[in-house]
């Protein structure tokens, strides 16, 4: 096991590069299993949730390659349609297969999946969605056997909007016998992303804002050229609270900056000045980090995957702040750990309490999930003194080589051996 060591309170300087997003990574690797084919993806971010995904394609019959962020699948061996318990527990977005299989094979077994400890997560629109479009699924010993029972199409509402509930709908439903309407959907980019990648091979999606619309086709045809991952708003967010903390200036580039509005706006509320254009954004800390009031709510409200980022900076500002969490329950473990940095915060139900100091002291904290250990790191980085952070498997599911970022624009940052 590896532990990342952090002398903080060091100002940050330079330029930062953004990886390939995770979240729509994964939905599009994991869409390759529909059809039959040869596929080709550029700017893949190299981390293990790639990697885990890359793994249960190949256990399913798929080959591939992954070098320089270039990934290359060849799906036309693959002949499996169960995901074993061994894999899905480790990543919650390996349920994204689910959807695929289905279309491939009218049939899937899936573990229930598993992740980070951020709350529950149940898989229940999807399901729910499934039997709406001619699906069943049974349970047996922790696995999810669903299998077409009718001609596959029709309506379904998400009760709550789901983002990987959206993209299994789509996935179970592009090839199926009649047309399928799916409201209330996720708004996300990275679902657009897929949307987008599975039009450029034949399929007949369209989106209506919260309404997406699936004209199923009896086959895709085949890609013509290498498909580009969008930019990782997440990773791209956690650098712009980085940039926040005292003393540091960052120029953060390959971004899109339409997908973070919400973002930038409390930047500008931080007290920060920025320079941006549509692909980068310059960002110089405040002299004095001004409190703010934030809810997390589905896109394109204030993502809930930032909550523990922009924590960090506000633990360091001039009065008090207040964060509402209103996505998933459980989502303030790190809140604990941050505590031992010195940070005054309070926690009634899903409301923080942040009354700000004026300096924090490194010390050894432990990562829940993957969000949390983003914010843990921004903690240590502004900590005097130095800091230990634990359990950072969970940071390499989600940053691409984030200890190399951080020592070019001036962190003492590195792992060792626990």
């Amino acid at each position: 096991m590896e532990k990342i060591v952090i002398n903080g309170g060091v100002p940050l300087k330079g330029k930062v590069s953004i990886s390939g997003s995770k979240n729509s990574a994964l939905p599009i690797l994991a869409s390759t299993a529909l059809f039959p084919g040869k596929y080709r993806f550029t700017n893949v971010p190299d981390i293990q949730d790639v990697r885990t995904m890359l793994e249960l394609l190949k256990i399913l019959g798929s080959e591939y390659t992954f070098k320089n962020n270039k990934v290359e699948i060849t799906s036309i061996k693959l002949n499996k349609d169960e995901a074993p318990y061994d894999l899905v527990k480790t990543m919650r977005a390996s349920v994204l297969i689910w959807g695929a299989l289905l279309t491939r094979f009218n049939k899937a077994k899936i573990s229930f999946p598993g992740g980070c400890a951020i709350g529950d997560r149940p898989v229940d629109q999807h399901l729910e969605g499934f039997e709406s479009i001619g699906y069943k699924t049974t349970i047996n010993s922790g696995y999810l056997q669903s299998y077409a029972a009718s001609a596959i199409g029709g309506s379904f509402s998400f009760k709550i909007k789901s983002v990987t509930g959206t993209e299994n709908l789509i996935l179970a439903s592009i090839m199926g016998d009649k047309r399928t309407t799916l409201l209330n959907c996720s708004l996300e980019p990275e679902v657009d992303d897929l949307i987008k990648f599975l039009n450029s091979l034949g399929a007949c999606i369209k989106r209506i804002k919260e309404k997406i619309i699936i004209t199923p086709v009896s086959k895709l045809k085949k890609q013509t050229k290498s498909y580009k991952i969008i930019p990782d708003r997440i990773e791209a967010g956690t650098f712009m609270y980085l940039a926040c903390l005292p003393k540091n200036e960052l120029t953060i580039s390959n971004i899109d900056i339409s997908a973070l509005k919400d973002v930038i706006m409390t930047i500008k509320q931080l007290g920060a000045k920025i320079k941006q254009t549509t692909t980068s954004i310059k960002i110089t800390a405040p002299s004095k980090i001004k409190p703010l009031r934030v809810e997390t709510n589905p896109y394109p409200h204030f993502p809930t995957d930032l909550q523990a980022q922009l924590m960090a900076v506000l633990i360091l500002g001039k009065g008090a702040s207040r964060i509402k969490e209103n996505v998933f329950p459980n989502r303030f473990i790190h809140v604990a750990e941050l505590r031992k940095l010195g940070a005054q915060i309070e926690l009634q139900g899903n409301l923080a309490k942040i009354q700000g100091i004026k300096s924090i002291a490194g010390a050894k904290m432990q990562a829940s999930d993957l969000r949390a250990s983003a914010g843990l790191v921004l903690g240590a980085l502004s900590a005097a003194g130095q800091s230990e952070i634990f359990r950072i498997y969970h940071l390499d599911r989600g940053y691409e080589g984030i200890d190399n970022k951080l020592r070019a624009i001036g962190a003492k940052i590195c792992r060792t051996k626990e």
